[in-house]
């Protein structure tokens, strides 16, 4: 087993750890279905990373072979003609001639770039596509921090008919902002694993982004937690 595969694995044991975490000290919370979720995104991701970490065997033969097939084609074309036929004898013609070869080989190059850059555009598809879902999911971790604020623990008062229901106490807050923080940790992690085997500047482009807004919502439960700290002293 390699280096990346140590990380992922560890990434996934993280996750479920923190998963059992939160069920035993908020059985009833929703955070729960969350944590869950994160783990199931951690054991896809690691499955889906190494998929995409290994070369696309019938999809490269494809190319190849329609890669050839372009090749023998063009040979084909230009070696069938014959000077001798009509429309060479002028100069114009030559020059026409000469001018629409070099327009179809120009086409063909674009075919062929298009072929070769199949694959790659394939992965990138599929690693922005669950590297959107990793953003969703920090934000969905985010919604479960927005009523938590600090302040309701040590002034009760504040609240009126329509504040939501808080009945933790500050040790409980601060279990739960924290749990909050590790998952977006995880969830930044999680998108760093499609960064260890892929190249393509857009697919590492999106993984900074994830773990970008991972860190700075996490920075804002670090706030509230340094507020809770400073009010139960």
């Amino acid at each position: 087993m390699n280096h990346i595969d140590l990380d992922a694995a560890h990434i996934v044991a993280s996750a479920r750890t923190l998963r059992d975490r939160i069920t035993e000290r908020f059985p009833e919370a929703t955070l729960r279905k969350t944590a869950a979720r994160l783990v199931s995104t951690a054991e896809s991701t690691v499955a889906r990373a190494a998929e995409l970490a290994r070369p696309n065997v019938p999809l490269r033969v494809v190319i190849v072979l329609l890669l050839v097939a372009v090749t023998l084609a063009l040979a084909w074309g230009i070696f069938s003609l014959d000077p001798r036929e009509p429309g060479f004898e002028r100069l114009d013609d030559i020059v026409a001639f000469f001018q629409a070869a070099v327009e179809s080989m120009i086409f063909v190059g674009l075919g062929v770039a298009f072929l070769v850059t199949l694959e790659s555009r394939w992965k990138r598809k599929r690693a922005l596509n669950a590297l959107h879902d990793l953003r969703v999911l920090a934000h969905l971790v985010d919604m479960h921090t927005l009523d938590k604020d600090p302040i309701y623990v040590t002034q009760r008062g504040l609240t009126t008919a329509s504040s939501p229901k808080r009945d933790m106490t500050a040790f409980e807050l601060n279990r739960y902002l924290d749990y909050c923080s590790e998952m977006l940790s995880l969830t930044g992690k999680i998108a760093a694993i499609y960064g260890r085997d892929m190249s393509d500047p857009v697919a590492l482009g999106a993984v900074d982004q994830v773990e970008s807004v991972t860190t700075d919502l996490s920075r804002k439960i670090w706030q509230k937690l340094m507020l809770l700290d400073r009010d139960v002293q």
